[in-house]
């Protein structure tokens, strides 16, 4: 009778460690750096190390400029996160950054610190002042209704 109890609780600790970590391998954690923009985009953590993996890896840096409590931001990060053209662009083709604040890279600010602004560095490490959106007074920003002429700027600074 002994010998069943102990057979019985090996095998319920072994079915539930089991399903353990079946559930964790089904449960992936929200990765902080996205901050809404792409959960499936790798994503770096530095303006810096963003440069470095550009070089090493020959693709663009795609440099995202918002603020959390910005109504503008939040709109363009909702579409950019829903297009899924533009996150399997973003994943592939680029290396990712998002910032909420400025870098000391005055390159990165050209007409002002205004946020919603993205801006590419190609992997020379170049600053592409000739990538810019429709706006003339804020030549960096992008809004949801400009995503398809998003997707026009990715294609042409990964090349």
């Amino acid at each position: 009778m002994l010998h069943s109890a102990l057979a019985l609780c090996l095998l319920l600790i072994t079915v539930s460690s089991n399903l353990a970590i079946a559930i964790k391998k089904e449960k992936r954690p929200p990765q902080t750096l996205s901050r809404g923009w792409g959960d499936d985009i790798t994503w770096v953590q530095t303006y810096e190390e963003g440069l470095f993996h550009a070089h090493k890896s020959n693709k663009p840096l795609m440099v995202i400029h918002h603020l959390e409590d910005c109504q503008y931001c939040q709109a363009l990060k909702k579409e950019f996160a829903k297009n899924e053209e533009i996150q399997e662009m973003a994943q592939n083709d680029f290396i990712m950054l998002n910032l909420m604040h400025e870098t000391t890279d005055k390159n990165l600010s050209p007409d002002g610190q205004y946020v919603p602004r993205i801006m590419f560095v190609d992997p020379s490490l170049t600053v592409r002042a000739d990538i810019t959106g429709r706006y003339s007074n804020r030549l960096y920003t992008y809004e949801p209704q400009d995503l398809p002429m998003q997707h026009n700027v990715c294609l042409l600074s990964s090349q």
